[in-house]
């Protein structure tokens, strides 16, 4: 790679796969006549132990590749699969290919490996044959893994009945071969496991070993709470190691330590390894070749203020290549990187962008209904359970069906355009996808039905894997004859659709962020460098939040230097504009168009805006616990962190200090950990240490939750000689301010669970790590903007994964505290990817919105306003009408939820694309009319 910022040239290396992509149909002939057979206890594809692989999965729909054991590739000695492929899809004459490429950024997203326990004989994985990882377990899980979807043992194929899954392999060892840093998704990946083993098998016992559980996230605890109270279901704290393999039965002996019992050893019919993740194959090769900086553990070095990026301009990183993450946090870095890229290439905005142009629409109202279905195998999702060729023919039967054929993914970039060819070829003027959930996908086939000139909404979605074939895996018969009846029910709806037209509204320009933190300022800046107008409204008389109280981060940031500047950046930038002091009294609009009414010491100003981004922040919880409010020595860890900023010397110079963690959460107030407290508490015990390190620290805890590297300055505190003591929350510590030899100290009274026994500490200062708990004006915020708050009260995103930096309300995202307690480098990446998401709507001159919305009949409605009530988004209202008070929908606002379809006891409300008579449609085809008679007469009968 060559270039700067801005103009980067890429020489890519394009391999030869020897497929030929656009011929291969996925009819594995080739791999039946393959002669290589590779040993491989989980295959991960449907093509064996052969050289050949034809791969599916749910997010890509067909991958056949050749590996490295074909005896072509090997010696040329062997090309039987060219010659069997009817299609000519195999073509081993393909040379390596190279291209550059010119770009202006590059983002990195070079993602993980999974830590290999064969490399040192972990726990006896690749010794013992009933010793698995936890990547093998998924396999055994998944409908395409090596037992159709059923946990069996690799060693005889039995039903495992014991299963024990043991954390942190590869992870938090600083043993040779191991990794010092946590890997921050263990712990709850294995939660999700046990969960699933159990709806498998109810009775299976499972059996967790770890040491602390790190359920740090949004919703993890109670995910956490789920999983340990399953019946069958233990988390014992215990380090283990694998004794021995019982020759008889193949089962694994682990032993273990408890409190009560002392060392044990107990037999399992399973032992799953919790991997860790590690850095991606040749990260040092990839480094180089971009010429970035990679950290002590070989992920990705980032800047500690913009974890998204690296040392080299223009050159980003997002998801785990930056450490270990989860799946929401990859995601928002995604977004966040797409932002930066944003910022660096603005200049060169809609200079390559091409307007897509659909072919003018056909009116087929008139036409009877020529229904066309097409039923996807969807790889092995659907198509090991539903017996697809049947259902097919089984369409073919049906009223209005005069085509039906099956595809292998109806998703896949060629399936879709055969879908459309067909459209025109035949004459279909309806559509039925039988597949799988339309939430990700009917888009997708709208726009096939689009481009072949056909009203999208006159496409319908048959859910036959989430519905079906996922839910009754092992009743193929009998689901293969539920998919018929989801099939016939779809088709019935079909001839009852009509053609709904959306609205294009005109998009206004501007963001209005709310909240002026770290995380708002830094999405409002974001914003701005792209050329749009900013709002920032600030309910305090000064920016940055909580922020303000925080002096220093684990990895030695001077926050309040960070923060001087990114204020004064905000206020210098000629595009945000502040307002301080500020509370919003109104908010009203829609996607594009909102208007907010601020009050604010320049009056009340009416803010027109066509995004909105909520980062409120959080705030630090005032304890009633532990005599805080009653002895000045009980600090909260801010205040903590305010004193040695000050270099306070009565607290700098004293004996003794105990921290007591998780106060205010994780108990039935607050069923959620604050995420941050415990590396609060580790970073200030350092700051302490470092200028006084005789001082006995104490921190008493329930699970140190120090996840990704932040484990490193655990250890570090740990040997430095900070004692940390573990309490359950049914025996928490006791505090009491007593005169020990003419002392004034505050005792601490904890039970050791080592030790079995109380031990009272006597300390100067006692530091509570108080929760995070979201501001008290998040409940009127949510209801200005209608957006939802989760049981917490921190504001709740669309969907954790898919959208974590959306609301369900169109227009308004969400970013940092707002959404949950994090540290300041996620809040920066969040912010980022919140400015991401809004910018894609901003981008744009107009905004489409749904012609699936309510409507109300004039005629029928009395004007009782349950309607009103019932709409969750206010997109209901009374106007008159020839002087009569009617309800009247505004269909921008509508999200076609039929709430108020429920509750009109009139029936003056129906909901397009969901109207009676379609959904009566598909209940009448549910059971034939012929069958319903049979039962009311043999009903009159035995009466």
């Amino acid at each position: 790679m060559e270039g700067e910022a801005g103009d980067f040239t890429v020489t890519l290396t394009k391999k030869p796969r020897y497929i030929i992509e656009d011929k291969c149909t996925g009819c594995t002939t080739c791999v039946e006549y393959c002669p290589v057979m590779v040993p491989d206890k989980f295959n991960q594809d449907l093509s064996a132990n052969k050289a050949i692989h034809i791969y599916f999965s749910q997010a890509v729909p067909l991958i056949t590749y050749i590996d490295e054991s074909c005896l072509y590739l090997k010696d040329k000695k062997c090309k039987i699969c060219e010659s069997v492929c009817e299609n000519g899809a195999i073509d081993f004459s393909q040379q390596a290919e190279k291209m550059d490429i010119r770009v202006g950024a590059i983002v990195l997203s070079a993602g993980y490996e999974a830590f290999d326990p064969g490399v040192r004989g972990d726990y006896g994985y690749g010794k013992m044959q009933n010793v698995v990882t936890s990547l093998e377990f998924e396999r055994l899980l998944c409908s395409t893994g090596p037992y159709d979807g059923e946990i069996k043992r690799p060693s005889d194929g039995k039903y495992p009945q014991k299963i024990a899954w043991i954390h942190c392999v590869g992870s938090r060892q600083v043993t040779p071969g191991g990794n010092s840093y946590c890997s921050a998704v263990c712990c709850t990946y294995t939660q999700k496991q046990v969960i699933l083993a159990k709806d498998h098998d109810a009775d299976i016992e499972a059996t967790v070993f770890h040491n602390d559980i790190r359920s740090y996230s949004k919703d993890f605890e109670q995910f956490y709470q789920r999983a340990a109270g399953l019946d069958g279901v233990r988390f014992i704290r215990s380090y283990v190691s694998v004794g021995k393999e019982i020759p008889e039965t193949k089962n694994v002996t682990i032993r273990y330590s408890t409190v009560d019992d002392g060392v044990k050893e107990e037999e399992f019919d399973l032992v799953v390894l919790s991997v860790g993740l590690t850095p991606p194959a040749d990260v040092k090769n990839l480094a180089a070749k971009y010429g970035i900086a990679l950290n002590s553990h070989g992920f990705c070095k980032t800047n500690p203020v913009n974890p998204i990026e690296t040392n080299r301009r223009g050159i980003f990183v997002s998801g785990a290549f930056q450490g270990p993450m989860d799946i929401p946090e990859s995601v928002f870095s995604a977004s966040g990187a797409g932002s930066q890229c944003g910022q660096l290439l603005d200049y060169r905005r809609d200079k390559l962008t091409k307007e897509r142009i659909y072919p003018p629409e056909r009116d087929v109202r008139q036409e009877a209904p020529r229904v066309g279905v097409f039923v996807c195998h969807c790889g092995a999702n659907i198509g090991r359970v539903v017996d697809v060729p049947s259902v097919v023919e089984y369409a073919l039967t049906l009223p209005n069906v005069v085509y039906a054929q099956e595809q292998l993914f109806s998703c896949a970039t060629n399936s879709a355009q055969e879908i459309t060819d067909t459209i025109k070829e035949k004459g279909l003027n309806r559509v039925v996808v039988a597949a799988c959930s339309p939430r990700t996908l009917e888009p997708l086939f709208w726009d096939t039905l689009r481009e072949a000139g056909i009203n999208q909404y006159f496409f319908e979605m048959a859910n036959i894997r989430e519905h079906c074939s996922w839910v009754h895996s092992r009743e193929k018969e009998e689901a293969t004859e539920k998919a018929k009846d989801i099939v016939r029910m779809s088709i019935a709806r079909t001839a009852a659709l009509e053609p709904l037209q959306e609205i294009d509204l005109p998009v206004n320009k501007t963001a209005l962020v709310v909240g002026g933190g770290i995380a708002g300022m830094t999405c409002a800046l974001s914003i701005a460098k792209q050329g749009h107008d900013v709002y920032l409204v600030e309910k305090d008389t000064e920016l940055g939040g909580t922020a303000r109280k925080i002096y220093y981060t684990l990895e030695g940031l001077d926050v309040q230097a960070y923060l001087r500047d990114l204020t004064r950046e905000v206020y210098q930038h000629p595009l945000i504009h502040v307002y301080v002091g500020a509370v919003i009294m109104g908010a009203s609009g829609y996607v594009g168009n909102f208007v907010t009414t601020v009050k604010s010491a320049r009056g009340v100003t009416e803010i027109e805006h066509g995004a909105a981004i909520i980062a409120t922040g959080a705030e630090e919880y005032k304890p009633s616990e532990y005599l805080y409010g009653n002895n000045d020595r009980v600090l909260t860890l801010l205040e903590l962190e305010e004193r040695i900023a000050r270099q306070e010397q009565s607290l700098i110079n004293s004996q003794s200090l105990v921290m007591i963690q998780c106060v205010g959460c994780r108990n039935e107030e607050r069923n959620y950990c604050s995420r941050v407290c415990c590396s609060q508490a580790i970073k200030n015990a350092l700051k302490l240490k470092e200028q006084n390190p005789q001082m006995d620290i104490y921190i008493l805890f329930r699970d140190m939750r120090t996840y990704g590297f932040q484990e490193d300055y655990y250890r570090e505190a740990a040997n430095k000689d900070v004692k940390f003591i573990r309490y359950e929350p049914e025996n928490q510590p006791r505090v009491q301010a007593v005169e020990e030899g003419g002392r004034s100290v505050l005792r601490v009274v904890v039970t050791d669970p080592v030790l079995g026994q109380e031990i009272a500490i006597d300390a100067d200062y006692l530091a509570l790590a108080a929760a995070v708990v979201p501001p008290a004006q998040n409940t009127e915020i949510a209801k200005l903007f209608k957006v939802t708050l989760g049981p917490d009260e921190f504001f709740k995103e669309a969907h954790v994964k898919l959208r974590p930096v959306e609301f369900a309300a169109e227009g308004v995202f969400l970013c940092g505290t707002a959404h949950y307690p994090k540290h300041i480098s996620e809040s920066i990446s969040q912010a980022y990817g919140a400015a991401s998401r809004a910018l894609t709507l901003l981008s744009h001159d107009t905004v489409t919105v749904s012609g699936s919305v309510c409507e109300v009949d004039e005629s029928r409605c009395i004007a009782c306003g349950a309607c009103i009530e019932a709409c969750a988004y206010g997109a209901i209202e009374f106007r008159e009408i020839r002087r009569d008070k009617k309800a009247v929908v505004n269909p921008v606002i509508c999200k076609g939820d039929g709430l108020c379809n429920a509750v009109c006891p009139t029936g003056a409300i129906s909901l397009k694309h969901f109207t009676d008579e379609e959904l009566l449609s598909q209940i009448d085809a549910a059971v034939p009319e012929e069958e319903i008679l049979q039962q009311i007469d043999a009903a009159v009968g035995d009466a």
